[in-house]
């Protein structure tokens, strides 16, 4: 199934690929995760298509700077980042709360601990 999902103002757009839908998330509580609130799903970076320029993108990393967290810098909403992988391969973080066909409501949501890290 393919998503569609935006910051708030739309300068950032993506598209994203999985199979099936997206039921589970992740609530992070790292210090950014907490604040921003976000709920994620991880992918193959290779699934997630970008439908607005790489210049409508902001990016912030902190602690190691091995997440590249993107954010728009009109509307500040944070709908993806960036890593590789524990097994090297690169990946997508995306923020379910971007898309707005996934029923939040019906998402297996699971906290994890981004702060012990």
């Amino acid at each position: 199934m393919i998503y569609e999902g935006s910051c708030h103002c739309g300068n950032i757009g993506f598209e994203v690929e999985v199979e099936g839908e997206f039921s589970e998330a992740l609530d992070c509580n790292c210090s950014l995760c907490r604040r921003r609130g976000g709920l994620l799903a991880f992918v193959p970076r290779e699934k997630l298509v970008l439908k607005t320029p790489n210049e409508n993108i902001s990016t912030y990393t902190f602690n190691r700077h091995v997440i590249r967290h993107h954010f728009c810098a009109t509307c500040g909403i944070a709908p993806f980042g960036e890593a590789v992988g524990p097994n090297g391969a690169a990946m997508a973080s995306i923020n379910l709360r971007c898309i707005p066909a996934i029923d939040l409501g019906a998402l297996k949501v699971t906290a994890y601990d981004g702060a012990a890290h």
